[in-house]
């Protein structure tokens, strides 16, 4: 079953500094675009993240302090990368809970105004995992037959995600081949942020998922409590977070729109001038 497109979307993996999404910087990053027709292309960058690189990371991908340090600062990036992903709906593995939040509060921090806003996620470790319970090297062993050389490398896992994908559409018949209900599929719930401190409930309402406010909506507690708001935003929140909180904020101070037919405001005319 081939993968069905609307429009582009983009393969990516990142290789960082550790894995605090509010902390931790790209060193290399790998993206594989595909578009609707099945052309793709392809770039990989190594990034210098600014901050020390900890052996523990360079020991699983490779990449050392000495390596990055005349490579450009994802600042200096950020444009072309936000260019090549502009418009298009991005996969990945474990990109949901990983990829997607720090590429997030890179573009962010380098004043790009990143949205998920009008994209779909694939998260294609999610759909491996609900069917197989690996990791992307026995994924890639176990759905395409190779052994996956360079494993931990940007450029190897963004291709291995693709191919694993593919497999996969062949593989199962019911997790369909759309970015639509790939998407459905991929999430483990609905999350108003990417790390998860914001949800959604049943009502598609924004709760807190953490502290003494958790499980309450957001609304409820900013008009209990709107000094939280503020708390939040000077504390240690990823950039993603603090903007849904605002955006959430601003929402609740807009103006009420009028929401009455025309027949309900003739209605109220008559009656304000006792016209009936």
């Amino acid at each position: 079953m081939n993968l069905k497109l609307e429009k582009p979307i983009v393969f990516f993996d990142l290789e960082t500094t550790g894995v605090n999404i509010g902390n931790d910087r790209i060193v290399e990053i790998s993206i594989l675009k595909v578009f609707p027709n099945g052309n793709k292309e392809s770039k990989t960058w190594l990034v210098n993240p600014e901050i020390e690189i900890p052996k523990e990371a360079s020991d699983i991908h490779g990449i050392t302090n000495e390596k990055v340090v005349t490579e450009p600062t994802f600042k200096e990036l950020a444009k072309k990368v936000n260019k090549m992903i502009m418009g298009c709906d991005l996969a990945g593995f474990n990109s949901n809970r990983f990829d997607i939040p720090l590429l997030a509060e890179e573009l962010m921090r380098a004043g790009i105004d990143f949205d998920m806003n009008n994209r779909k996620a694939i998260d294609v470790q999610v759909i491996f995992h609900k069917k197989e319970q690996r990791t992307l090297s026995a994924g890639y062993q176990f759905y395409c037959g190779k052994e996956l050389e360079g494993a931990h490398g940007a450029e190897a896992d963004t291709n291995a995600t693709f191919e694993i994908l593919l497999a996969q559409l062949d593989k199962y018949d019911d997790i369909g081949n759309t970015v639509d209900a790939l998407s459905e599929y991929s999430t483990h719930g609905k999350r108003a942020d990417f790390a998860g401190f914001i949800l959604m409930n049943d009502e598609d309402q924004e709760i807190f998922s953490f502290g003494k406010y958790k499980g309450r909506t957001v609304e409820e507690v900013l008009k209990e409590n709107p000094g939280y708001h503020n708390w939040i935003q000077n504390a240690d929140f990823p950039l993603y977070t603090k903007k849904v909180l605002k955006q959430i904020k601003e929402r609740m101070s807009a103006p009420k729109k009028n929401t009455m037919t025309d027949e309900e405001k003739l209605v109220a005319l008559q009656q304000k001038f006792n016209l009936r």
